[in-house]
């Protein structure tokens, strides 16, 4: 198999010495490019009035929905976390939407993406945990129950960075390719189901990361909740 089949990375679109421009890069700044104009047409005739335009009904169907979710999974005000875990699910799941237009290559499929998501995951926690309960209660968590987990905590942090990034590559990755093979052994109806299926395993991808991402944050983050609420209960 072509490496080509396996990873963006490797369709370079123009190269000078070192430096290359490859499918990744390119389709990457086209998903942003697409969220923010997307972003901007849709918000700049924000109304308050009864009767309001599908996009904007959209967008608020969206937002509410990633609200809630946080709320759910974190069991804490959704405001803090929403713009951090909305932009990683509208992102992902854009990238792997646009897999229905032809000659299209997901940066989702690339490990190098993947893998800066998850690292962004990876600061996004100890970020959120410090604004929340200051740095030395934060470092506490590394050891607890006692000292001796320390290096088992911070093993932890580590595996499951690189856990968000694979599972993520290797689903978006593993589902296109199934999806190319079958173009080319078998008639036109089947792919296009399982085109359909890759769509929606695509979203559900999306929605994965994000639940993970505010379950990670929320970890760093419920314990100063949950204190809090028991000294205010003591008052």
């Amino acid at each position: 198999m072509d490496i080509r089949d396996i990873s963006p990375d490797a369709v370079v679109y123009w190269q000078w010495g070192p430096f290359s421009l490859n499918a990744t890069i390119v389709f990457t700044w086209a998903v942003m490019a697409l969220l923010v104009i997307g972003s901007w047409l849709i918000t700049r005739r924000l109304t308050s009035e009864v009767k309001i335009s599908r996009w904007q009904n959209f967008l608020e169907m969206v937002v509410s929905f990633i609200r809630d979710e946080i709320r759910e999974a974190s069991q804490q005000d959704p405001g803090i976390y929403l713009t951090f875990i909305g932009t990683l699910f509208l992102f992902i799941g854009t990238c792997n939407f646009l897999t229905i237009v032809p000659w299209y290559e997901a940066p989702t499929a690339s490990l190098s993406t993947t893998a800066a998501l998850a690292i962004c995951v990876f600061i996004a926690v100890p970020v959120y945990g410090i604004r929340k309960r200051g740095l030395f209660g934060y470092l506490k968590l590394y050891f607890q129950p006692s000292i001796f987990m320390f290096p088992f905590n911070i093993m932890g942090e580590l595996s499951r960075t690189l856990a968000l990034a694979v599972r993520l590559f290797g689903n978006i990755m593993s589902g296109s390719k199934i999806v190319s093979i079958l173009l080319l052994i078998v008639p036109f109806l089947f792919p296009v189901v399982m085109q359909a299926l890759g769509l929606l395993t695509g979203m559900i991808q999306a929605y994965i990361f994000g639940i993970l991402a505010i379950v990670y944050i929320a970890s760093a983050t419920r314990a100063h909740q949950q204190q809090q609420a028991t000294y205010q209960q003591t008052e």
